[in-house]
């Protein structure tokens, strides 16, 4: 006997590289109602997404973001911010751990990091780049290092789902559970099923 969630929530997830299908062949197959960025993204490989402006967009940019192309594409930066939709309230978190010296690249040492997420609320899906240290990262490996910062967030606050690009877990290794929190990773395209 099948229950089915009244308020289940389906959403199409991109990060790190282009979807490997026209996102528009995606959503004319399935009842997207979200579509989340989780960066090192373009805007000439999301350009699609300009014309889609009955379906939200939400994202947050990568450590290989130009920092440049939500605004053109209708995309809502979720870095440091609250949104709610469909019942749930998403946010963000962006960028990596400070591997370089570059001004103009989305990065955060541990301590920067802890600073800017030390007051941020709870939600209940939280959209980043980076995933939570010890969470399907490379700690030894500064560039693919996860935040310290997002792990406490999420042992304190217990978001319901926390989605994330950015490092290669592999399918042998690959952490889906966290305290209770459902990790999601994403390469490429995900369509993901929120209830």
């Amino acid at each position: 006997e099948k229950v089915f969630l009244l308020n289940a929530m389906k959403i199409l997830a991109i990060a790190d590289r282009p979807p490997r299908k026209k996102i528009k062949m995606i959503l004319d197959k399935n009842p997207v109602e979200l579509i989340c960025t989780l960066g090192d993204l373009d805007q000439f490989s999301l350009e699609e997404l300009k014309d889609m402006t009955n379906i939200p967009k939400l994202g947050v940019y990568g450590n290989h973001c130009s920092g440049m192309y939500f605004e053109p594409l209708g995309i809502t930066n979720m870095h440091l911010k609250t949104f709610e939709f469909g019942g749930l309230v998403f946010g963000g978190f962006e960028g990596c751990v400070r591997y370089k010296n570059d001004p103009y690249a989305k990065l955060y040492t541990q301590e920067e990091a802890a600073e800017l997420l030390k007051d941020f609320p709870r939600v209940d899906v939280m959209l980043v780049h980076c995933p939570p240290y010890g969470v399907n990262d490379e700690p030894k490996e500064l560039a693919h290092q996860g935040y310290k910062a997002l792990r406490e967030y999420v042992e304190q606050k217990k978001p319901k789902y926390l989605l994330h690009g950015h490092t290669y877990p592999t399918v042998e290794n690959i952490v889906k559970k966290f305290a209770d929190t459902e990790i999601i990773y994403v390469f490429e395209d995900k369509l993901i099923d929120l209830q």
